[in-house]
């Protein structure tokens, strides 16, 4: 995914050395990190000052800067200076990672050594006494590959800060009645460095109209068409559709303000397809697989959680209701066979009515899976339109099974009384038709029974959970913790009980 909405990374390496230590090994492992870093397409701007002092830090915080880098790996190739190593994330005020050099060679243990390893402690033990957040991996000590691959963890969690630190969400109306649990209270977000611009309905059908003779309205319908294919069921709707999309790009455009970045969260019910004359769930989808996530039902906190998740995957990200359980006919025939290793517990259905991307709805028609096409809202048509008519306005729906692979289902969320807290848990989507309608798949995560009971309602989660389509609970994990949420909570093995789970089974 290309998108202008997702920050791109330029990294700088910079390398301290302790003044009592030999300067030029430092320097010489420097080089072999640019070299290791080359071989994994990964590009490195190699500062040449190496900080030794305060002065030594700012000059080479300037070159940083000076170089267009937006992130930094500070490496220990000796024992480092705990000052002037501080200092270098102190100043440069932005992403900033942390490693130390392992030896060598035992064959090289006087001037080959460096005791990186006891100055990472002394680096650590100053951070703190700064109170500097900077990202120190699981065992940030190691030789040029090593660190190497350690920098390619780094570059979700930079991208993530960065595009935290320009994001605007944009929400329009308040919650629909009785969704209160997309609580969002304000503070959480300005604590994170997020600003929020919250606007009614009104402003959002005001300027959906004034769109409507807009002369870019037909090349959009035509990228519509071309995306769709057989999916275009309702090509009476594109129009439309086309326009409000256009007004949703327009709208981040002349409110961004001063932030780089932006995301929805919209009030998608129930007067919306009535006024605007279509559901906007695929439109949501649109932007969502351009790296400009819409969240359904003004969930502020779950475009944010969106958001989070296309800046680690650089991918399309979806949100979804954890919404109900697989029945026991469809597991016991379907599921059980293929997939001994999960119970009927570890499976439910995540459901939307038709925001996911259409580039993450399955392709194949094996197993019953449904392919992406346009559709209407089941639920909406019942409540809206009068029973037994066609379909109207609650059109609009991109509905289709997910595809299979692996997923992480997360959020982070602030609680009532505005205390941040996440949760991240592995899995995937199953190849196994759902038989029912929306955008909607067949998750399995292991331990999920436990998981739902004493996490998501446990700790008064909302139903809406964000979906990454990849295994990236250990960038996710490590974004919280920069984040500085203290309660980050995972799917726990079947051996490990949760704090409140009663251990007499």
């Amino acid at each position: 995914m290309q998108s202008y909405n997702i920050p791109k990374l330029k990294l700088g390496l910079i390398a301290v050395s302790r003044d009592c230590f030999i300067r030029s090994l430092s320097e010489r492992r420097r080089a072999a990190i640019v070299a290791a870093a080359a071989e994994r397409s990964l590009d490195l701007c190699e500062i040449k000052v190496t900080v030794e002092n305060e002065r030594d830090a700012q000059k080479a915080v300037a070159q940083a800067r000076e170089a267009g880098c937006n992130a930094l790996v500070v490496f220990l190739g000796n024992f480092g200076p705990e000052t002037p190593e501080t200092l270098i994330c102190q100043q440069f005020a932005g992403p900033c990672m942390y490693v130390a050099a392992a030896e060598e060679s035992g064959q090289d243990l006087v001037d080959g050594r460096g005791d990186a390893y006891c100055g990472m402690l002394n680096c650590s033990y100053n951070l703190g006494l700064r109170r500097l957040k900077a990202f120190i991996p699981e065992y940030p000590v190691g030789t040029a590959s090593d660190i190497a691959g350690m920098i390619l963890e780094f570059c979700p969690i930079a991208r993530v800060l960065l595009g935290l630190a320009q994001l605007k969400i944009i929400s329009f109306g308040p919650r629909p009645q009785d969704f209160f649990a997309c609580n969002a209270p304000i503070k959480g977000l300005y604590d994170l460095g997020v600003e929020i611009e919250e606007n009614s309905e009104l402003d959002l059908l005001v300027a959906y109209r004034r769109h409507a003779q807009d002369q870019r309205i037909p090349g959009v319908v035509e990228d519509m068409r071309q995306e769709l294919g057989d999916g275009n069921t309702y090509p009476d709707l594109l129009e439309r559709m086309a326009q409000f999309e256009l007004t949703l790009l327009d709208w981040a455009e002349e409110h961004r303000g001063a932030r780089q970045y932006v995301c929805f969260a919209d009030k998608c019910w129930p007067a919306f397809p009535e006024e605007f004359g279509f559901e906007p769930c695929y439109v949501n989808s649109r932007l969502a697989s351009r790296g400009i996530p819409v969240a359904c039902e003004v969930d502020i906190f779950g475009a944010l959680s969106e958001y989070i998740g296309a800046c680690v995957t650089e991918d399309a990200v979806t949100l979804l209701d954890i919404n109900n359980s697989v029945p026991a006919d469809l597991f016991l025939e379907n599921i059980a066979p293929r997939y001994p290793q999960y119970q009927q517990s570890d499976t439910f259905m995540g459901f939307h009515c038709g925001n996911t991307p259409l580039c993450k709805l399955t392709k194949s028609t094996e197993c019953n899976l449904k392919l992406g096409k346009i559709n209407y809202q089941i639920i909406q048509h019942r409540l809206l339109e009068p029973e037994g008519s066609e379909p109207n306005f609650t059109r609009g729906t991109l509905e289709g099974d997910l595809q299979a692979g692996p997923i992480t289902f997360f959020r982070l969320q602030t609680t009532p009384d505005t205390r941040l807290q996440a949760y991240v848990a592995e899995g995937e989507v199953l190849p196994v038709g759902t038989r029912s309608f929306g955008g909607i798949g067949i998750f399995a995560i292991r331990e999920m029974g436990r998981f739902y009971r004493h996490v998501l309602i446990g700790k008064r989660y909302p139903h809406h959970g964000a979906v990454a389509f990849g295994h990236v609970g250990k960038a996710l994990f490590e974004v919280f913790k920069l984040l500085g949420v203290s309660d980050i909570a995972y799917n726990q093995p079947k051996d490990v009980l949760y704090p409140q789970e009663n251990p007499f089974r």
